[in-house]
């Protein structure tokens, strides 16, 4: 019996219950039909049983299955499945944006579960990650929380961006902050990390102290923001992000006598 994470697009396939209740399928054939050009990916295991994803070109909707966004599938699905789910998505991204070598037009064809040779050069390819770091920045009672433009809605997150060639995690914190607020940080310290399958992405959590400098929000990025108080903050991001583990810990902190 395997695991089979079929996705259209971002879309999850998942298998619809009497009781509400959906699940990945778990069967010894893929669930639905596999043309001859699709690629099986191997993924990892759960529980000894292996996980597999394929990529399909049309939603499926039926009695017994329904198509759930990668995001919203953190709802119903074990983390051990949801995390298994964001892997099976980027290993497809990956290997629908690497079909030909960068050097030689080649065709690329897998050579382990994660990389790719081409059949023409030899070169191999692997799936690359955008890191980003994320950081809660608090000023005694206050913390400071700003909304991005690019938020599908409206609510208040913590200062983040990508790490640029050539600098170190805590370098990025440093210039993103300063970029996109204007303000300078000290103590800063590593939280956790999470992937962050949307599409490739993994998001490196940090905390920093306010030190000085006045608040000016970088317009290009961020539509509003400001220091708010433990007990009256705004509407924060939902429980699958780090950003929401980092503004918890923080709330927790403020609890203690």
């Amino acid at each position: 019996m395997k695991y089979w994470f079929v996705f259209c697009k971002s879309g999850l396939l998942l298998e619809s219950h009497v009781d509400g209740t959906l699940s990945v399928p778990f069967q010894e054939e893929p669930p639905v039909e596999v043309k001859p050009w699709t690629t099986i990916h191997h993924i990892t295991q759960i529980d000894g049983a292996d996980a597999m994803a394929y990529a399909i070109d049309h939603p499926v909707g039926n009695s017994r299955y329904v198509m759930c966004e990668l995001r919203e599938s953190y709802g119903y699905l074990p983390m051990a499945h949801y995390l298994a789910a964001g892997k099976s998505h980027e290993i497809l991204y990956w290997d629908s944006t690497t079909k030909f070598c960068g050097v030689c037009g080649g065709e690329m064809r897998l050579h382990t579960d994660i990389s790719k040779r081409c059949t023409q050069c030899g070169k191999e390819v692997w799936p690359q990650l955008a890191t980003a770091v994320i950081c809660l920045i608090s000023k005694g009672d206050e913390v400071l929380l700003v909304h991005a433009r690019n938020f599908r809605r409206d609510f208040y997150g913590l200062v983040a961006g990508f790490v640029e060639t050539g600098e170190t995690l805590e370098e990025a914190v440093v210039r993103e902050v300063h970029e996109e607020t204007g303000i300078e940080i000290h103590h800063l310290r590593y939280f956790a990390s999470q992937p962050w399958p949307y599409p490739c992405g993994l998001m490196v959590g940090f905390t920093a102290e306010y030190a000085g400098g006045e608040l000016r929000l970088q317009r290009s990025e961020l539509s509003k923001g400001g220091w708010f108080r433990y007990d009256a903050l705004p509407e924060i991001p939902e429980k699958l992000s780090i950003a929401r583990r980092l503004i918890d810990h923080w709330l927790e902190s403020k609890k203690t006598p």
